[in-house]
Parts: structure tokens; sequence; C-alpha cells
């Protein structure tokens, strides 16, 4: 073991069904895990060495885990935002917003995000006049738990000069009713015109937003974060200082950020290109967005929608733009983390990769972020490119039964199919996807490995099932995938020697029965060789 102050953990059970006869401690030196064995051994090998004792007290340990796909801007934003992920109708939706203006001021905008009309029962959000009626004279804004699509009243289309008349972007729709006024629906691209006329918020507010989301993600046993929040900072140089200030005032969370493409320009600048950074902080890939999402029906599918034969979805580029954004992404030394959900938009996806190959670009790879609604060829393709697929188990418990509908019974072989992506050698990282889904990584492990809601009154029941992962598979997502994802294996995903001093530390075995994760927590948050958090 190298010289030098470290510290010494004992006393837990590491690694999943661990046993009394394994090792029990790992002593931590720079950070990294200089040596794994029995408390008793290590304490006797550092006899008048000077280091720290952490007690993990009979816990259990795994790999740190890691979320390889969320939006840690937006996930502080709605840690302290009109949040809807609970409210299963429309009638108690209303009720949230009427409350929310009672104590907003008048003008001021009522901002609220994560709904979905398909918990409702009927399945129908509220629209523009009853939107008015609970917002009163303030703008209302609401964001769907998808992220694609919107609701607006009428006083938040005044202040951003939306009419009936308005034309549709070229990526985007205003809703209409059968007699062509503004219903208050917003879909995809249509959005940025309500949101440009938004207050911005300040240095401090953002800041505020990614610390609070970063303490979030400790207190839930997550030692780093594969995140895109160029959108809500709006730089570079912000993110960069943000996370700067919050490291030297003593936050351990580490980040992966993606690099929404409109800031290429900007990286080009500061000479930033994927793999740059430390250990704390690393740049990654290029950040583009192929088409919307299912539940909106923005989703850019081959064939139409089932329950809806008149849409086949909406693609955010035309194939020649996304190649175009692709060879840009290529000259600067990116790799490409693409949004594809329908099987339109993968067709698309592949290819602009496949036009223009990563070979000799970057160590990073390409990623197919959610990869839904999917077939064997388009597997194949995916497999012979070499790609990481980011997926994210929350949307099975989320998206089913009503996901089928959309889809239809000819598109289910391949839907939210892990199985068959890991079956043809595909890595998968899991992620969440937060805000959208909970952040809570061991609601993810659940659901990719019962394939089912929590609240599921037959532990048997599960959506195609035979896409099912194991318990090891599904840890694997979280910690191995999210490393392979960043291209840091030789660091980080596994407890060895040499590999970074990061762990969860959770208060029962996750092996076993999966409603075990449902009532685990993290006692215990390390990162670096550092208690970052502990409960």
């Amino acid at each position: 073991m190298a010289a030098g102050r470290g510290i010494l953990f004992k006393n837990g059970r590491i690694g999943l069904g661990a046993s009394d006869r394994g090792p029990d401690a790992v002593y931590a030196e720079d950070g990294k895990i200089a040596a794994i064995g029995a408390s008793r051994e290590l304490e006797l090998q550092l006899t008048g060495r000077d280091y720290e004792t952490a007690d993990w007290d009979g816990a259990y340990v795994l790999p740190g885990l890691v979320d390889s796909h969320m939006h840690l801007g937006m996930q502080g934003v709605k840690l302290a935002a009109l949040d809807f992920s609970d409210v299963t109708s429309k009638e108690d939706m209303l009720r949230l917003i009427r409350e929310r203006a009672e104590r907003t001021p008048a003008g001021e905008w009522i901002l609220g995000l994560n709904w979905n009309e398909n918990a409702f029962s009927p399945a129908l959000p509220p629209l523009i006049d009853e939107l008015d009626e609970a917002a009163g004279d303030r703008p209302a804004y609401l964001t769907r738990t998808c992220f694609h699509a919107f609701l607006a009243n009428s006083e938040a289309f005044r202040r951003a000069g939306v009419t009936a008349n308005t034309p549709d972007p070229e990526s985007g729709a205003f809703g209409r009713d059968a007699s062509g006024g503004l219903n208050g629906w917003v879909y995809e691209e249509a959005s940025k015109m309500l949101e440009i006329v938004q207050p911005e918020p300040d240095y401090e507010t953002k800041k505020e937003a990614i610390r609070r989301a970063c303490r979030h993600a400790l207190s839930l046993g997550l030692t780093a974060a594969h995140t895109e929040d160029l959108r809500y900072l709006g730089s570079l140089e912000t993110m960069l200082r943000i996370h700067r200030e919050l490291r030297e005032e003593g936050l351990r969370f580490r980040s992966h950020q993606l690099v929404f493409h409109t800031f290429l320009d900007e990286a080009e600048r500061l000479g930033l290109k994927a793999g740059d950074g430390d250990e704390w902080l690393r740049i990654g890939a290029a950040k583009i967005f192929s088409d919307g999402a299912i539940g909106g029906r923005t989703a850019l599918l081959n064939a139409p929608y089932s329950d809806a034969p008149e849409t086949k979805g909406m693609a955010i580029h035309p194939l020649d733009r996304l190649k175009a954004i692709t060879s840009r992404a290529r000259s600067l030394g990116f790799p490409i983390a693409v949004h594809a959900i329908g099987d339109g938009a993968a067709d698309m996806t592949l290819s602009a990769m496949e036009a223009y190959p990563l070979q000799g670009v970057s160590e990073l790879p390409d990623r197919f972020i959610h990869a839904q609604v999917l077939d064997e060829k388009l597997v194949r393709r995916m497999g012979r490119l070499q790609m990481i697929a980011d997926i994210q188990p929350r949307f099975v418990p989320s998206d089913f039964p009503w996901v089928m509908e959309r889809v239809g019974p000819s598109r289910t072989e391949y839907l939210y199919a892990w199985k068959k992506l890991i079956s043809a050698g595909i890595v998968c990282a899991g992620g969440s996807d937060a805000p959208i889904e909970p952040l809570n990584p061991l609601l993810g492990l659940h659901a990719a490995v019962t394939r089912r809601r929590p609240d599921s009154p037959n532990p048997r029941d599960g959506y195609l099932p035979d896409e099912r992962l194991s318990t090891e598979e599904a840890v694997r997502l979280f910690t191995e995938g999210s490393a392979l994802a960043a291209a840091e294996s030789h660091e980080r995903g596994s407890i060895a020697e040499g590999r970074a001093a990061d762990f969860t530390v959770l208060d029962r075995d996750l092996s076993g029965d999966p409603e075990n994760m449902l009532g685990a927590r993290a006692l215990m948050t390390v990162v670096n060789g550092e208690v970052a958090y502990r409960a």
C-alpha cells in the first residue's frame, strides 16, 4: 500500500449477496482503493500508519451507483417547483394550480412539471379555459412528464405573442380546437416561444438548483451522474464555474457533462472536446434530439400510431440536418448521444452514425438514448456500431400499459427490450431521466428486475416479462454500464484495487426478493474516498 494518509472502511458486506466470510474492509488513499480484505488483517497492515476509520456497521456495500442519463439543473428546479408527479386527476391538477396562484404575486409566472394525463381517468388534461380559471391573471406554463409537450394558458400565450393565427414552427406545433383556436397544448420546438419570455434565472438560482440536485442524488446513494444541463444553465462557462465553485465549497459529486449540440461553437471557442476534464467533471458526447416522446405522440415511428393513425410522430431534425450536426460534432472531437425513442427516429439516428463513423474521433462511445421502440434489424445495426444504449428502467412502470395502445401489437416484441439488447452484445447503461422519473436508483433497479409498478398487487405481474433483468444485470446498468458509457471502466464501476473509492452503502442486500429494493435506503455515500453523505 502506498504511503500517505488514507481511510479504512471496515465491517461492511461487500458486493451483492455478500456473506460474512468475504472481505469486509477497504483501505483507500488519494481517492483510490489501495487494499481490500478483512478488517483485522488490514488494521494489522496499517499498524503505525496515520489513517482515519469509517465503520460500515454491517451495512451492504456496492460500487458507487451512477445515473447514466438525467438533468441535474431541472432536477434541482423540480425539487423547488410545482410538481404534478403524484397527481391522478385533472381536478387535482387544477386544485394545485389554484393553490399556487393564491401564493403567487399577480402577474408572476406559475411553472409546474411532470403532469401525465395517462394517469388520469378519463385520460384528459385541463385545457386553456380551465387553466385560465385556475391561474387567474398569472401566466401558467406546465411541462408534461416527457418534457416534449406542454400546457399554457391565455396569459402565457399573450406574453409570447402567440395567437390562433401564429404558424406552427418547423419542428413543433400549437394545439388547436375544432374551430382552429388555441387549446393550450404546445409541442416540441413550439415551446421556445413561451420559454424565451419567462424570467431568466440568475446565476445564484442556477447554482442552487445544481447544488440541490447533487445533494439529493448523494442522499439516494448516487456517486455521480451523466447530465445535460446547458439548455438550463445557458453556457459551458457557467456550467464549469458552478461545478468548480461547488467543489471548492466541499460538495463531493462527480458529473459527466453531455454538450447540447447548439453549444458546440462555444466548446470550439473554449478548446473543449469529449474526454476533457478531471476526476470530478468530464466533458461527454454532443447531445442531439431526434424525436419526441410516445406519451404526446411526438416520438417518430416508421408507421402511424395505432391509436392515432393520422400521425407518425415528429422528427426534430430532417435526416440531412441530423447528418450535418453529426459531422460537425465529429470534426470537433465529439461522439454523439442521440435521444431516439421511436423506430423511425432510431433509423434516422443510425443512418447519421453510419454516414459519419466515430472511429478515430474520440475514445468515448456514441450513445443511443432511450431506444424504446426497435426491431431486429435496428438492433443489429446498433451492435455493429458498438454504441452504448442509455436505458431508463423506470419508464416501464410509468408507460405501460397505455404505451401498447400507442404502438399496437405488431411493435411490442422490441418494446423497451433491454434483455434483447444485452443478448445482442450491446452495453446498456442505466439512468432515470430525472426529473422525468424519480432519481432514486433503487426504483430503477426494481423496475429493471420486475418490469411492473411498485404498488402492483401481484408480484408475478410484469409487462413483457421476458425482458426482465437479473439483479446482477440491473446493478451493472448503474455501475459497469455507466462507467463504459463514459469510457471510465478502468477507473470506476467495480470494487477493485486501483479503482476509485466510490461506494453506495445500503441498509440491506438487494439480491433475492426484489421487494428488498423498495424498502432499502442509502446509509452512506462515499465519493473519492470521502464520506459525501451519511444518513
